[in-house]
């Protein structure tokens, strides 16, 4: 059993950047694969990028060269660098979790076992 917590969301301007972090309970952190996914009002969840348990990343192209996924393994947290912030961005932001998987064959919510409950991210222009 994993349980993830996220933080580090709020109000930024556009243009402007935020840190998410997940951190994960348990001591099997390093074989968990680990996805960011967002939902905004009205629109499904959708993937965002992850990191494999291996340290491969995968991000989408709406948030190429400007989304950063990392993980530290000792801190069983892994993080949402995310730059040059758009409105369009504004969403809820979740973390996710599923055992020793290619981050590029996780794309789905149904391909994750644990969730965390989600921070907010508001983006103004």
């Amino acid at each position: 059993q994993v349980q993830l917590v996220e933080s580090g969301g709020g109000l930024v301007q556009a243009g402007g950047s935020l840190r998410l972090a997940c951190a994960a309970s348990g001591r099997t952190f390093s074989t968990y694969t680990m996805g960011w996914f967002r939902q905004a009002p009205g629109k499904e969840r959708e993937f965002v990028g992850g990191i494999s348990w291996r340290g491969a990343t995968y991000s989408t192209d709406s948030v190429k060269g400007r989304f950063t996924i990392s993980r530290d393994n000792a801190k069983n947290t892994v993080y949402l660098q995310m730059n040059s912030l758009k409105p369009e961005d504004t969403a809820v932001y979740y973390c996710a979790a599923v055992q020793k998987r290619s981050i590029a064959l996780v794309t789905l919510p149904r391909d994750y076992d644990y969730w965390g409950q989600g921070t907010q991210v508001t983006v103004s222009s």
